[in-house]
């Protein structure tokens, strides 16, 4: 949410009115197809209608947050390129920031978050703030590692007098190869996240199936104490998996 200033919080994600309706919508959803499948009870939707209303935008809202962060680390990315290769060029860091906006501006649109962010530091700047406090300052509102790190060696640099100029580039090369790694993990498990979906799906893919092809099939497994029995550990059981699943694919770069 922005500030005064027109800065923005990233570390928190405020969702939308239509996203609100469409994670409360998921939430009825997600409750209704597990209770069908599990349960056939009604009183079972509305009991698991509860949690998955009060789960289903936490869940959504960490997604696009994870979401806007990745563009936002997209974004910084190019325009911290941009400001090295001013660097290089002789401008200076004010100059340099004024730069990668114009260029960033015609890439993404000035509505892009960066492009937002350089424009606040150049007012701010010509308020005579000091570029490290204001790079400081946005990378405390990123929640983005990268960001914060590029920040810290910026302000070190910058107060220390030391060469600007290599320390940068080099700083840069550094973070585009962070970048280049965690691109290349993204893309070799796109298809594996795919895959998660969908044997997250075949379950209730089978039970719909069986039950189309063989009504009755499942009517024990709704109607007795021991079918509910065993209908709720093969739910834990296919919670167990999806969370492994995802713990699995979620990798990090050290």
């Amino acid at each position: 949410m922005p500030d005064k200033s027109g800065a923005a919080d990233y570390s928190r994600y405020r969702m939308t009115v239509p996203q609100r309706l469409e994670a409360l919508a998921a939430g009825v959803g997600l409750a209704g197809i597990v209770s069908y499948a599990f349960y056939r009870s009604w009183i079972i939707f509305f009991l698991l209608l509860v949690p998955a209303l009060l789960y289903t935008p936490s869940y959504m809202r960490e997604f696009w947050r994870e979401k806007q962060l990745r563009q936002l680390e997209s974004q910084f990315k190019e325009a911290i390129q941009i400001i090295s290769t001013s660097l290089s060029a002789g401008l200076s860091v004010e100059n340099a920031i004024a730069s990668a906006g114009r260029e960033l501006e015609m890439m993404y649109g000035s509505g892009a978050m960066m492009c937002r962010e350089l424009s606040v530091m150049i007012r701010q700047m010509r308020m005579n703030r000091p570029v490290e406090e204001l790079m400081s300052d946005f990378a405390r509102r990123s929640g983005v590692e990268e960001i914060e790190n590029f920040a810290g060696i910026f302000q070190i640099a910058k107060r220390s007098g030391g060469q600007l100029v290599p320390i940068i580039a080099h700083t840069v090369q550094v973070m585009n190869d962070r970048f280049a790694v965690k691109e290349e993990i993204r893309t070799l498990t796109t298809s594996k996240r795919f895959e998660q979906k969908v044997m997250n799906a075949m379950p209730f893919l089978m039970i719909v199936y069986i039950d189309s092809t063989s009504p009755g099939f499942f009517d024990m497994m709704y109607s007795t104490g021991s079918g509910r029995l065993i209908m709720t550990v093969c739910l834990a059981v296919y919670l167990l998996a999806c969370w492994l699943a995802k713990r699995i694919l979620d990798i990090s770069v050290a």
